[in-house]
């Protein structure tokens, strides 16, 4: 009865996804390419959000220089952080971590339940300002650990656990943009994510 009751469910979230404006997928065509061996560093943050066998814990990721030393950065929509300096394997990957220099990643709670990747910028800020070359619409996640981001300079809100799915935002706008090409082998193995 529990497998029933969790298979309509997810049927009818994938229905509603489907008849909601802004449905379509919107993929993602800024250039991203973070390949991460989570065997190397250990890290429960990003552990959390790449366990295909957890649902709705997602991790923001993203790197900053100080002093020469790149570093990425951890932060997961449950309020955990934490940061590691880039070791030579990630060096020589010439990491282009999505726009504003961020993804998130994580296993969806609804719908299919797969692993998703989503670009850290606002599609609808984007498209609005018609700023492509330098665009800094930055979305972050909600204070409450649910699966919501909202962008910084608009407002919208969106659904991660949902397929990236617009649930505030002015008419029109579309949903969060995802990489097509996103994979995970588990909390201690590669998260992959590429925009082609």
């Amino acid at each position: 009865m529990k497998r029933i009751t969790s298979y309509l469910l997810s049927l009818a979230s994938y229905l509603l996804l489907l008849t909601s404006c802004g449905a379509e997928q919107q993929y993602s065509s800024w250039s991203c390419r973070f390949i991460f061996n989570n065997g190397t560093y250990l890290d429960q943050t990003i552990g959390a959000a790449i366990n295909p066998t957890v649902t709705g814990i997602f991790c923001k990721i993203t790197d900053e220089s100080r002093g020469g030393t790149r570093y990425l950065i951890f932060e997961n929509n449950q309020g955990v952080s934490s940061q590691h300096q880039m070791m030579a394997e990630e060096l020589r990957q010439n990491l282009r971590i999505g726009q504003n220099g961020g993804i998130i990643v994580g296993v969806q709670s609804l719908g299919d339940y797969s692993f998703a990747a989503y670009d850290l910028q606002c599609p609808n800020c984007a498209r609005r300002e018609n700023n492509i070359v330098t665009p800094y619409y930055p979305v972050d996640f909600d204070k409450k650990g649910s699966g919501t981001v909202t962008c910084t300079v608009c407002g919208d809100q969106y659904d991660l656990n949902n397929g990236g799915l617009l649930i505030k935002g002015k008419e029109g706008d579309k949903g969060l943009e995802r990489y097509r090409n996103a994979r995970t082998e588990g909390p201690t193995g590669r998260v992959v994510v590429l925009s082609n």
